[in-house]
């Protein structure tokens, strides 16, 4: 059984809509929200996955089986699947269970991770894309928890491994340059990102973040379904 997260309605947070971030920004995908997370980022927007001093747990959580996800998930027309948190690699085995279930019905997947577990071999087998966002000091949670360098320098070993930082001002870029140095991940797969869960603060960090991206040789990632919906669960 995997423990994902609860819509509003009362249902399992499985949904299509269009990946909003990263190299596949505008791809429509199935999202699958697994819950808990081994971290307690600041501004975090799915807080709701892991923080039960403001969130009713037996509310947010619910245990779905592997075989029901996948049929939840084939029951939309859209390929590539979105495996989400929360922190996915928490339920690594059941995860992998699901990701090979996916493949042979040729989905595509890509997972989410804040980067500070390495994935079981059975899980990276069927992985398509690694959406990694090591977490900075702007995120709140301490040096010994957020920088694992045993799984940061496996996700830079992979050449489908994207690390994409959550960025809120201009002095960040020296932390992020400075990871990237110490785990010698190329410029081309890493990706800024501006700290944002609204239009308006996004549109203002998007100009700076750009020109340090431009500056660095890095990409720049904006959160289109912040534009699209605002910060609207579900979408």
């Amino acid at each position: 059984m995997l423990k994902l997260s609860r819509l509003p309605s009362g249902e399992a947070e499985i949904f299509e809509s269009i990946q909003g971030e990263g190299t596949s920004a505008g791809q429509p995908s199935v999202f699958v929200r697994l819950a808990t997370c081994n971290l307690r980022c600041s501004w975090c927007d799915t807080a709701y996955t892991w923080d039960w001093r403001r969130y009713d747990r037996r509310r947010e959580v619910m245990t779905v089986g592997v075989a029901e996800v996948v049929q939840r998930v084939t029951s939309f027309s859209s390929s590539n699947v979105v495996l989400t948190g929360g922190e996915p690699l928490l339920q690594d085995s059941k995860l992998a269970v699901l990701a090979a279930k996916l493949k042979a019905r040729q989905r595509r997947i890509e997972v989410e991770t804040n980067g500070t577990r390495v994935p079981s071999p059975g899980l990276a087998a069927n992985v398509d894309q690694w959406n990694v966002s090591p977490k900075l000091e702007n995120s709140g949670n301490s040096l010994g928890r957020r920088e694992m360098p045993g799984a940061l320098d496996w996700f830079a070993g992979q050449p489908n491994a994207f690390l994409k930082f959550v960025v809120s001002s201009p002095a960040d870029i020296p932390e992020v340059s400075t990871l990237v140095g110490r785990y010698q991940v190329p410029a081309a797969r890493v990706l800024l990102m501006p700290e944002a869960r609204d239009a308006a603060t996004l549109r203002e960090r998007s100009s700076w973040l750009a020109d340090a991206c431009r500056a660095y040789g890095y990409r720049f990632s904006s959160r289109l379904h912040i534009l699209l919906w605002g910060d609207e669960r579900g979408r």
